[in-house]
């Protein structure tokens, strides 16, 4: 089975969020493969272990992407493949023509993402690559299992689990509680080192930048307001409640 998982890196979850001129700044941040695509690698381990085959994770980046590729080739997986979106203004467009330009040079039978990134929370590369490949896709499976070239998965439908049955090959997203992603460990470290590591450019997928240009621009960046400390409203319950009354109308104004 070839299998092929998504990979984008990410910024801590634990990272404090500054905004300098109208950008994000990365000064001094510590940058983490995203957690949901840790789902998807566990996954495609776990698939792999069960019938077979290699796992390629794919990404598209700058060069520090790699770290995060390294990190799912120190888990397991066999090679890694790193798209260079270098002078292109990325989006989830820009991506998934990149990942599709590249998926369509290769042989697949399953490709793993994660539901979406902590970064942007957009949730579409998975679904775009999906319909550019003509393809099925199922997003935010918490459940896989694979026989023959048939695919069965219950997906976290907003609370509810909903089971379908899938066609191979077929692009899935993982949501918490898949599996339990493993940690590196060290002889995985020390083989990542050995393994096979491509690195591609736009030039090598047979597009132009015009073609995978971004089809979204984005206006404005801020941060939410400022969260003000809790007030104790004072007076008896009814006092209490035509004040909180008054101040949901003049100052939240939300009624």
């Amino acid at each position: 089975m070839n299998i092929f998982v998504l990979l984008k890196q990410t910024f801590d979850t634990e990272e404090r969020i500054v905004i300098n001129n109208g950008e994000i700044s990365d000064d001094g941040v510590k940058y983490v493969m995203n957690p949901y695509d840790e789902y998807a690698v566990e996954e495609a381990l776990l698939q792999r272990d069960q019938h077979g085959g290699t796992i390629t994770v794919v990404g598209v980046g700058p060069d520090r992407t790699a770290e995060a590729l390294r990190t799912a080739l120190a888990m397991g997986a066999d090679e890694a493949v790193l798209i260079s979106n270098d002078g292109l203004a990325t989006d989830e467009y820009t991506v998934s023509r990149l990942l599709a330009a590249y998926l369509g040079q290769q042989s697949y039978d399953l490709i793993l993402g994660g539901n979406f990134s902590v970064d942007s929370g957009g949730g579409q590369v998975a679904v775009r690559l999906a319909q550019l490949l003509d393809i099925p896709h199922t997003s935010s499976i918490t459940k896989l299992a694979i026989n023959g070239q048939q695919a069965v998965v219950d997906r976290d439908a907003e609370g509810d689990t909903e089971t379908v049955e899938v066609s191979l090959p077929a692009v899935f997203t993982a949501q918490q509680g898949l599996n339990e992603p493993r940690y590196p460990s060290l002889p995985g470290i020390m083989k990542a080192k050995k393994k096979p590591f491509h690195r591609m450019a736009i030039g090598d997928l047979a597009l132009s930048v015009s073609d995978a240009a971004a089809k979204t621009k984005r206006i404005s960046l801020s941060l939410p307001p400022k969260r003000e400390a809790g007030r104790i409203l004072q007076g008896d319950h009814a006092q209490q409640a035509a004040e909180l009354v008054n101040l949901l109308r003049t100052e939240a104004k939300l009624i």
